[in-house]
């Protein structure tokens, strides 16, 4: 019987941090406005012609309405995740995701604005990392505290 390969969908993911950092510690999470309930960081799919990096300001500008932000750090690996039943249909022909994380901080003058001309999410907060895993969707937690995890243990968290 023949293995079924799985495609995995190009993407990027920011750990968002506010403009108090490092003084505090608050993670931006939005919740999905085509899943009740579903929060989530900032991510989306990386275009043929764009560097991780290029798509990581693409998508804040049009995801949170700002790009102004400065990379604090990058997870070194690229990390897969296979999407739930619910959603496979929707990201047809993707099985999933294989994303870049990085660890970002708002600079001072940056807005956050989730209307933009396609809004995916309909309310936003700042968390401590303690209240995060009680917000965030379940099929995401694994791979948040992987990389949350990292960021920790490399100093930055």
């Amino acid at each position: 019987m023949k293995k079924e390969t799985k495609t995995y969908r190009p993407n990027v993911a920011a750990i968002v941090l506010s403009s108090k950092y490092p003084l505090v510690c608050e993670l931006f999470i939005a919740s999905r406005t085509d899943i009740k309930n579903a929060w989530q960081f900032p991510q989306g799919g990386i275009d043929k012609s764009e560097t991780p990096r290029e798509a990581l300001f693409r998508e804040l500008k049009e995801e949170i309405g700002t790009d102004k932000i400065d990379i604090v750090a990058e997870y070194p690996e690229w990390i897969s995740y296979d999407f739930p039943s619910q959603v496979v249909k929707k990201m047809y022909p993707y099985d999933g995701q294989i994303q870049k994380y990085f660890l970002v901080r708002l600079q001072e003058q940056s807005e956050i604005n989730i209307n933009t001309k396609e809004p995916e999410f309909d309310a936003y907060k700042f968390v401590q990392m303690e209240e995060l895993f009680g917000h965030i969707t379940y099929f995401k937690r694994p791979v948040y505290r992987q990389v949350l995890e990292y960021f920790r243990r490399k100093g930055y968290l």
